[in-house]
């Protein structure tokens, strides 16, 4: 079992940075691929970023390449996004989760664990 707990959203202008992070409870924290996903009023939750149980492999979503970055810390068991250039557009909640893989967060939307999500919102 792991229990995910989002922190550090908020209200941000255009251009401006905001860091996410994750606090994930349980030993099994460094076997699980880790992600971020989002989910904007009248959309469905879309995948934004997942990193690989030992950090050495990382996927985007086309839209925040070269603006976000997620990162983990096994040490802590925690894992980061870094959004930088905010756009309006970036306005949503954004969900902690944990699955079997990278790619499967990737291009199915699947994990095993998802926490109760953060706030985003970037006025222009």
């Amino acid at each position: 079992q792991v229990q995910l707990v989002e922190s550090g959203g908020g209200l941000v202008q255009a251009g401006g940075s905001l860091r996410l992070s994750c606090a994930a409870s349980g030993r099994t924290f460094r076997y699980y691929a880790m992600g971020w996903f989002r989910q904007a009023p009248g959309k469905e939750r879309e995948f934004v970023a997942a990193i690989s149980p030992s950090g050495g492999s990382t996927r985007y979503v086309e839209d925040v390449k070269g603006r976000f970055t997620i990162s983990r810390d096994t040490a802590k068991n925690t894992v980061s996004l870094q959004m930088s250039s905010l756009k309006p557009e970036d306005t949503a909640v954004y969900y902690c989760a944990a699955g079997g893989s990278v790619a499967t967060m990737a291009q199915k939307y699947e994990a095993d664990y998802w926490g109760q999500g953060t706030q985003v919102t970037v006025s222009s």
